[in-house]
């Protein structure tokens, strides 16, 4: 028998079916972009610095509205905004990726927060930016973000 064309043991067989289903997978979910991390034409994703950086800037503007410490683990509201920065900090578009239904309150004053802090840190590079965060609401009114979270109890 030609030692090219020998039979495969099993376990061999089934590892590399296995490995190449891996394989396979891994290909597919590194090659697909998310509507969250794609930019819009002419906008550059923002790096973790400047969500760090922006998460900062709002945390300097409400001192009285951030929650201290560890959150309670049951939050009153979770929203996740996409904002667009522009140059010169300008606020430009909102877009809430998941807004708390259940609190349209939250979501307007979020919204208001997040437009009179402006104008943020100015964007790097290209003039524009767009980034995510998560805001985590307390009943009492106060929030962390999700960038600079203190964590749950």
């Amino acid at each position: 028998m030609n030692p090219r064309h020998a039979p495969v043991p099993d376990e061999r067989r089934q590892f590399m079916t296995l490995a190449a289903a891996t394989a396979a997978s891994a290909l597919v979910a590194g090659c697909s972009l998310s509507p969250i991390s794609r930019p819009l034409p002419g906008q550059a994703p923002a790096s973790a610095a400047y969500r760090r950086e922006a998460a900062s800037h709002i945390y300097r503007k409400y001192p009285d509205r951030i929650y201290r410490g560890q959150l309670p683990a049951m939050l009153y509201a979770i929203g996740v905004l996409e904002i667009e920065i522009h140059l010169g900090g300008r606020v430009g578009s909102l877009r809430w990726l998941r807004g708390p239904s259940h609190a349209p309150e939250v979501m307007a004053e979020i919204t208001r927060l997040v437009q009179q802090a402006s104008p943020f840190p100015s964007p790097p590079g290209l003039g524009r930016v767009q980034y995510v965060d998560t805001w985590l609401w307390d009943r009492s009114g106060r929030f962390q973000l999700d960038t600079l979270t203190e964590g749950q109890l």
